[in-house]
């Protein structure tokens, strides 16, 4: 009987275990992320660990190279800049006072990097660190092992002032532009000693320092075990960031503050619920949205903020503001993907645009916002497609007069010269009388003032780039009831004919004779990045760059057979050099598929250019090969400069199975969806559900599809059948089905929805 008794008792123990820890391991989407992703770089930059909400102002992340750094310089207290290094720096440390420096190298190890929580070993001095972020605040735990001597933090500004109180430092650092960012910091103990470092002493009579790499040291009596220290930060005033502080950060409980930060993150991500087997893919795909949300940065605090384009303070009116945006990058995919998922948040960006054009001395659209100002780079404008895309899909909340003058403004007043903000010159006037901006001729010197010191013309990038731009003009032109300028603008959008060359079928920069550049090789342009010619990318990857009339390209190149053909050739045409020369022209060409760049924006839309041929199914292929050649869960995980959401929402949209080719079209092409089930929160609760029969990772085939039920046999869905909410159904299989959506009647719309 007691044999029985044990028997049944194991068997209960082992159910009773069984179902809890299954559960307990269902994973939230942030549990997903993987930060690590990309921090071995391809070529230039890498990806970096940030810890950071959505979209918030506050963003740190361990300062080295990329994740092979031997040591981290100090622990971050904030990031003000994409890429950008940390303003004031916290070293904690245990030893001899005189070798205290402003900022310590320590190495490292044990290191946990999740959105919202941060740790890591200081093994060098056996100190073990926790992090939290909130939106102007974060937290650090610090746990000192050496109970026989005192512990020290040292506080750095890298250029700035620091003034010391009791438990408290505060102060600020000079960034570019007049533009300062403030700290106030405080510990849970008061400090025995506060100072300067002078030799083996600390000088506490001091209670201001400034300069380069000013610093405090904070001395704690010996067997002091932990430091809790918490800080707010601002760009408005050292009062304004104790207040952020006192707002989010009401005690020194560092799991609150994480929690809350999960919370946050799975709310932010959770608005696409995805699934299926594919473990590997919910990484990269919830990564990739990770990675969208950390610009742009909200910057208001308590209803104000700081502009650094008219280095004032303003009321917020209830409108947060945003900036720090490469848009060159995040007009393609990461703007459209707001506008379904965080509309409201979309609109309040376009506002800040409109506010920042406002606030600069000529109302310009910004195309590089930062938080210290507009720093111009690339080339284009393409402000006027994130406006006319969120317009043409239904937002509303923003003045589009207003966003017209501006946009126009930054493309017919403002030169098209690359990264620079002078006004419109000789190149510019050349670009309006004749439809193109043109390159040097042979042996020609650069004279003109309006072209860059360091930067080349960028001829056929300029012109393609700003047809678009024209395009996307004229149809805000025409909700404006501007019919003149509407079909002025619109007839200047297909001056990219000026420039095609029909014995190559390329895109072929031209000079003011109108001669075609001589001895152009489309592999490899003139100069670094083949800036004498495009930009960053060569001549096939800019040969499709037509994104507002694909139909025109496809009879361009000799129809539908013709256009596909040279597709597949792109994709299997030699590099022509070996890498090492090639890289050493090409730094940001990366993501190498025979001539394609995975890695560099211009070619995100590329692989989806097929279903305007009629040809969805190489779509399909070339998608899910590019995902899986490129974009993996490790450290090399994303082939090129990720910039803020620059590629990654490509990731995002292509694992849904919809890319946003034509922004300002109203419309989403179909790719290849990769999971079992996506579930998109849009407008006003409602779901649209991407569901896949058949579903298998390795089923990449579209065989048939409905929309809420009925029949779809084209190879694109309309914007307005997604927020409403609604059910795309796909059966998927292992091989094409090369007739599904492959009619004349089946391909997207190019230039209008008409």
């Amino acid at each position: 009987m007691r044999n029985t008794i044990k028997h049944y008792s194991l068997i209960f123990v082992l159910v009773l275990f069984a179902v809890p820890i299954s559960a307990q391991q269902e994973k939230t989407p942030v549990d997903y992320v993987n930060p690590y992703i990309g921090n071995i770089s391809h070529m230039l930059v890498p990806t970096y660990p940030t810890i950071h909400l959505p979209n918030s102002m506050l963003r740190v992340y361990p300062e080295r190279g990329d994740y092979t750094g031997n040591v981290i310089a100090g622990l971050p207290l904030i990031v003000t800049s994409h890429r950008g290094s940390s303003a004031f720096n916290l070293s904690p440390y245990q030893g001899e006072v005189k070798a205290i420096k402003s900022i310590i190298d320590f190495g490292y190890d044990n290191e946990i990097v999740k959105p919202y929580y941060y740790s890591v070993d200081l093994d060098d001095y056996d100190i073990h660190i926790q992090y939290a972020p909130s939106h102007q605040a974060g937290i650090y735990e610090i746990d000192f092992s050496d109970e026989n001597q005192p512990a020290y933090l040292v506080f750095n500004t890298r250029n700035g002032e620091l003034d010391s109180d009791a438990n408290s430092i505060s102060g600020y650092q000079r960034l570019a532009n007049d533009t300062r960012v403030y700290i106030y910091f405080e510990t849970e103990q008061t400090p025995i000693e506060t100072g300067t470092h002078q030799g083996e002493k600390i000088n506490s009579y001091v209670r201001n320092t400034a300069g380069h790499n000013a610093y405090f040291i904070m001395k704690y009596p010996a067997k002091t075990k932990k430091v809790k220290a918490r800080y707010g930060v601002s760009f408005i005033s050292i009062e304004q960031a104790k207040k952020n502080l006192r707002r989010e950060i009401d005690s020194y409980n560092l799991a609150q503050v994480s929690e809350k930060g999960k919370q946050a993150w799975n709310e932010t991500l959770g608005k696409i619920k995805v699934s299926g087997i594919d473990e590997p893919a919910k990484t990269v795909f919830y990564t990739s949205m990770y990675r969208i949300y950390e610009r742009m940065i909200c910057i208001s605090e308590d209803g104000r903020y700081y502009s650094a384009f008219d280095k004032q303070v303003h009321n917020d009116n209830g409108i947060p503001f945003y900036t720090d945006d490469w848009i060159w990058d995040t007009y393609q995919a990461a703007h459209p993907l707001r506008v379904i998922i965080d509309s409201d948040k979309e609109v309040d960006m376009i506002n800040s645009y409109l506010r920042m054009a406002d606030q600069m001395p000529r109302p310009w659209m910004p195309n590089f916002p930062e938080v210290t100002g507009d720093s111009r780079r690339m080339n284009a404008n393409h402000g006027v497609a994130m406006v006319i895309d969120a317009y043409n899909k239904g937002l509303r909340g923003f003045d589009l007069e207003k966003a017209y003058i501006a946009a126009k403004g930054a493309i017919t007043e403002k030169t098209l010269a690359p990264w620079s903000s002078k006004p419109a010159g000789v190149l510019d006037q050349f670009y309006k009388d004749h439809g193109y901006f043109p390159s040097l001729a042979k042996g020609e010197q650069e004279t003109v003032p309006e072209v860059h010191g360091w930067e080349r013309r960028q001829p056929a990038a300029v012109t393609l780039g700003t047809v678009y731009d024209e395009w996307c003009l004229s149809m805000i032109a025409k909700e404006l009831g501007k019919d003149d300028e509407a079909a002025y603008f619109r007839q200047r959008s297909l001056n990219y004919h000026k420039i095609f060359n029909p014995e190559t079928k390329f895109f072929h920069p031209k000079d003011t004779t109108g001669k075609f550049m001589e001895d152009l090789d489309y592999r490899f342009p003139p100069g670094i990045g083949g800036r004498d010619a495009y930009d960053e990318s060569n001549g096939w990857v800019y040969r499709w760059g037509v994104q507002h009339n694909i139909s025109d390209l496809v009879d361009m190149m000799g129809g539908k057979q013709s256009f596909v053909g040279e597709l597949e050739r792109m994709y299997s045409e030699p590099l022509g050099k070996g890498r090492p020369d090639f890289h050493h022209q090409f730094g940001d060409h990366t993501g190498i598929v025979g001539q394609f760049s995975m890695g560099n924006e211009p070619s995100m839309h590329i692989p989806y250019l097929y279903n305007y041929a009629g040809e969805p199914w190489r779509t399909q292929k070339r998608v899910r090969n590019l995902l899986k050649q490129w974009f993996r869960n490790d450290l090399m995980g994303i082939p090129g400069d990720e910039d803020g959401g620059g590629l990654t929402s490509f990731v995002v949209f292509s694992q849904l199975g919809i890319y946003p080719v034509t922004p300002g079209l109203p419309m989403y092409v179909i790719g290849s969806p990769m999971f079992e089930s996506a579930k998109i929160e849009v407008a006003a609760g409602k779901v649209f559900e991407i569901y896949c029969h058949n579903y298998s990772p390795e089923n990449k085939y579209i065989q048939s599809a409905k929309l809420n039920g009925k029949v779809l046999d084209k190879s694109w869905i309309h914007h307005n059948d997604l927020v409403k909410g609604g059910k795309l159904e796909f059966v998927m299989g292992k091989h094409p089905n090369k007739g599904w959506a492959s009619g004349d009647n089946a391909v997207p719309p190019s230039f209008s929805m008409e």
